[in-house]
């Protein structure tokens, strides 16, 4: 089969979005401030906000970027916060400007940061106190010259923001000493910002909305150049997907990822906004005995999160413990689910654990299970969503017959414009033909879903056989004595490389002879671990994926 165009699924019935529809990030948020004023919007550490509540924040700072700022149509502006009440009001404020939005990570090293800001050129930034000092440090080298700092407490209300700031501040010394004379704070730029009298930006399909950075897992971080069509697109393939599953202004979903990573931007922060959905921020996922309580307080209908996070809320009793009858839908991406996680998930919820793939180049989302249609885990990433075209290809571009593995290929209007300044790198990622390279190896099925096999550098060399990572981490993580595990492939002078595993036990009597054992009886010689090192925990990336990259390097040593 050389070409397959799969559709989502609604009913059984495929259709396509109307991408001519797809002008503005604005149009989606702004519809959802005309049809749910008294809905409530997004709710962080006890306060919640309503729709018509967030449109005047988002205006008054809109009108203060415009108007006491003097910035201008295509400026850049970065947001370096957490998931915090402040993050929406700042980003729908500088999109309805007609600013670019540089999404931020607040974990960023000096060094990170100033590359990031000046890679971009932003002219200036919304930044958490507890982050400040970083930004001191870099801040003369980069192109910023507005900074607008908020604490946590800052949208909390009198008297909790006031405690909260204070013990976050003095009693917890959760912000670091920093001097950054010239700021604003988030409060006072409401202020100016007055009733909202902005100006609202004449915004075409293509003009850029978001300036969303790569990890730089593989050398220097590039801004995927997110225009207004490929997001408000994506957002309108993931409506499409949703279909008739979830009901406008009725749902709540849990929003534990970070908002400035492109997953739970797109996925949380605007396709359940479109809805009218009620969007309950949570700045500490990490914190599991906390993010366990939180969820207590909450009927909660709708979840996103990567497969660590999933695994580490089962691992936690009180959570296990928790009312799930309200729970609709479970959405796992950012890296591969592992069954075993799916499998006790769908056991602990009595829901499944839909599994997605997507990349930031692609705003995220690209295929994803049918929710209808999904009862249980089935290993696959599922199938392209609405009107976009997926291809297998091999090294040369050719298309790959069905069944064979071969890179994932991508074209849709969700597909980004191209990376920021970096032509050559632009050119790399992209065939001649438009399709995008992900870099991901794949293969479809004759019912048109998709399996991921593994990231292409990230196989390992095994006496000239490939082996994928993902296949060891699955079994390895099937024993019950195993809470994570990372693989990668290591030097060895008899098969190129060798496999070594990196384990975090869940139960300490877990032997290296006995987990060697149990991948012998699981997987064939070339497959099986040579190597095993038992680590107290694994690194991982902002959002919990396990960064294998890492690992590999140290072990290459």
């Amino acid at each position: 089969m050389e070409r397959i165009w799969l559709k989502s699924y609604n009913d059984g019935v495929p259709h396509d979005i109307d991408v001519a529809s797809c002008n503005s990030v604005v149009d989606i948020f702004e519809e959802s401030f005309r049809k749910y004023p008294e809905h409530n919007a997004f709710s962080c550490m006890g306060k919640t906000i309503k729709y018509a509540e967030l449109d005047l924040l988002s205006a008054q700072f809109a009108a203060y970027l415009q108007n006491t700022l003097k910035l201008k149509k295509g400026d850049r502006f970065a947001l370096m916060m957490p998931n915090i009440l402040q993050y929406p009001v700042a980003l729908f404020g500088i999109l309805r400007a007609g600013l670019i939005v540089v999404n931020v990570n607040p974990l960023y090293t000096p060094r990170e940061l100033e590359h990031q800001l000046k890679d971009s050129g932003a002219k200036g930034i919304v930044i958490l106190a507890n982050f400040a000092n970083t930004l001191e440090k870099v801040l003369d080298k980069t192109p910023v010259e507005h900074v607008v700092l908020t604490e946590l407490g800052d949208m909390l209300g009198f008297p909790k923001g006031m405690i909260v700031n204070f013990m976050v501040k003095f009693v917890k010394k959760m912000v670091p000493a920093f001097n950054l004379p010239a700021t604003t704070s988030f409060k006072s730029a409401l202020s100016q910002g007055g009733s909202g009298n902005f100006q609202k930006a004449e915004i075409v399909p293509e003009d850029l909305a978001f300036l969303q950075y790569t990890g730089g897992t593989t050398g220097v971080s590039k801004g995927a150049m997110l225009t207004h069509r490929n997001v408000s697109a994506n957002v309108r393939q993931a409506q499409a997907w949703i279909g008739k599953d979830l009901e406008e202004g009725k749902e709540i979903i849990i929003t534990p990822l970070p908002l400035y990573h492109i997953f739970s931007l797109t996925a949380n922060c605007l396709t359940f906004s479109s809805i009218g959905a009620l969007n309950v921020l949570i700045p500490n996922p990490r914190d599991i005995p906390g993010f366990a309580k939180e969820l207590a307080k909450w009927r909660f209908t709708a979840l996103t999160g990567v497969n660590t996070l999933f695994n580490g809320l089962l691992n936690n009793q009180e959570f296990c413990n928790l009312d799930f009858s309200s729970l609709k839908m479970t959405l796992g991406g950012g890296m591969a689910v592992q069954r075993p996680v799916a499998e006790k998930w769908q056991q602990v919820t009595k829901t499944p654990l839909v599994e997605a793939y997507g990349l930031t180049e692609t705003s995220p989302a690209a295929c994803i299970n049918p929710l209808s249609s999904t009862s249980e885990f089935n290993g696959f990433i599922g199938v392209p969503i609405s009107s976009t075209v997926v291809q297998i290809r091999n090294d040369d571009g050719a298309l790959m017959p069905l069944g064979e593995s071969g890179e994932l290929c991508i074209s849709g209007p969700q597909v980004m414009k191209g990376y920021w300044q970096r032509e050559e790198a632009t050119r790399d990622v992209f065939h001649e033909d438009g399709f995008l390279r992900t870099g991901d190896i794949a293969v479809m099925n004759e019912d048109g879903y998709l399996k991921i096999v593994d990231r292409k550098k990230d196989m390992i060399l095994v006496s000239g056989f490939n082996v994928y990572p993902n296949e060891i981490e699955d079994v390895v993580a099937s024993n019950p004595k195993v809470l994570e595990v990372a693989a990668v492939g290591v030097p060895d002078p008899k098969s190129t490389e060798a496999v070594k595993i990196f384990v975090v036990k869940k139960d300490d009597s877990l032997t290296k002879e006995e987990l060697l054992a149990f991948c012998k009886t699981e997987l064939t010689g070339y497959k099986r671990p040579k190597h095993v090192e038992f680590r107290d925990e694994l690194p991982k990336t902002n959002v919990g994926k396990i960064l294998r990259r890492a690992l590999r390097d140290e072990a290459n040593k």
